[in-house]
């Protein structure tokens, strides 16, 4: 979920839910609407908790992911007793802001800033940039200016104004010898800097519930994922996957085919031919066994087609992922609602009504 005040001083809210189908992540806007109230933990758990009750999935949540808003989660953590999950994308943003917040990388930054401010709010600034960089052949490309809250747009900004160091140089010194220039040894700094962001720009955002664990971390989390397969095997009603979130938005989804009594006979038998399988802790021992010896998948390789493939070789596994690779590692999936909505609301439109 994320907030939103438009230019017109109205407050938006909006709860998008992610689910998997198929072995396919889907991905859909419960809800959009007005937050009259001001933004204090009980009114926005009220709020979450009754976009909850309106789709029927109060028992059906596996995590709710929120920016790191202490009354967001306040709400979600102390009020609605759901499982949190920090947005991946602003912790980035908080590492990478207080990384490069050294005073005299602050200090280089707003150099730039101040350069690509000018610059783009300088017509004469703008066209006097096109003819340095027309004279010097190469390509005519604007000043980036930064935004506070999106660390990747400083490094845009720093990047753009070396790849156009030279004309920039000529243009300022032309138009603004004023203003405060980058010595050599500071553009020297500027593409270090660039360099140390650069990795992280790479990262994307692309996953779920991924986490990043080694060691002894690695064995609790096995253990914990045994003692769940285990349950999942003396309690055969939670064998199904969940399909609350599926049922509510895809109802005309086309079930799973039948097994064949015949193939049903035959499962059944060999299972009991293989030893121990009959305890619920072995299999579950088995199962976890088996699945850590598998190789790694590549990085940019889709989990949930692995999953797909091998979901009848783990099974209990398989329908405690469905709970798991669900989670979406971040809430921009509800933050690009609003950058839709904010090209809808301008100066122009500012009567729109919320309903519209």
């Amino acid at each position: 979920m994320n907030c939103w005040t438009s230019n017109t001083t109205t407050s938006y809210m909006s709860v998008t839910c992610h689910y998997i189908t198929d072995f396919k992540l889907r991905s859909n806007l419960l809800d959009c609407f007005v937050v009259a109230e001001s933004h204090t933990s009980q009114n926005l758990a009220q709020e979450l908790s009754r976009v909850a009750k309106e789709w029927g999935i109060q028992d059906k949540i596996a995590a709710c992911v929120t920016d790191n808003a202490s009354n967001i989660v306040k709400a979600v953590n102390d009020i609605l007793k759901w499982n949190h999950v920090r947005c991946f994308a602003h912790l980035l943003n908080l590492t990478v802001r207080s990384s490069v917040h050294q005073t005299e990388i602050q200090a280089l930054i707003l150099k730039v800033k101040s350069i690509a401010e000018y610059v783009r709010r300088s017509t004469v600034a703008s066209a006097k940039l096109r003819e340095m960089q027309l004279q010097m052949g190469q390509v005519q490309l604007r000043m980036k200016q930064d935004v506070a809250t999106r660390w990747n747009s400083t490094y845009f900004m720093m990047q753009r104004a070396i790849e156009i160091k030279e004309p920039l140089v000529s243009t300022m010194a032309l138009l603004n010898p004023l203003l405060p220039a980058l010595t050599p040894e500071e553009w020297d700094i500027t593409k270090e800097v660039c360099d140390i962001l650069k990795p992280f720009e790479e990262v994307t955002v692309e996953m779920s519930s991924e986490r990043f664990v080694t060691g002894s971390k690695a064995i609790l989390m096995a253990r914990g994922l045994q003692r769940i397969v285990a349950h999942r095997q003396r309690n055969p009603s939670t064998h199904e996957p969940v399909k609350g979130m599926v049922n509510f938005l895809a109802a005309d989804l086309e079930k799973s085919e039948p097994v064949p009594q015949f193939w049903a006979d035959f499962e059944e038998r060999v299972t009991t031919l293989r030893p121990g399988v009959q305890n619920p802790s072995t299999g579950a021992m088995l199962e976890i066994k088996g699945f850590l010896a598998e190789p790694l998948i590549p990085r940019k390789a889709d989990p949930l087609e692995w999953w797909r493939v091998r979901a009848l070789v783990y099974q209990n596994i398989c329908t405690v992922m469905k709970t798991r690779l669900c989670i979406v590692a971040t809430s921009v999936p509800s933050e690009r609602v609003f950058s839709k909505t904010g090209q809808i609301i301008t100066d122009r439109r500012n009567r729109l009504s919320p309903s519209k």
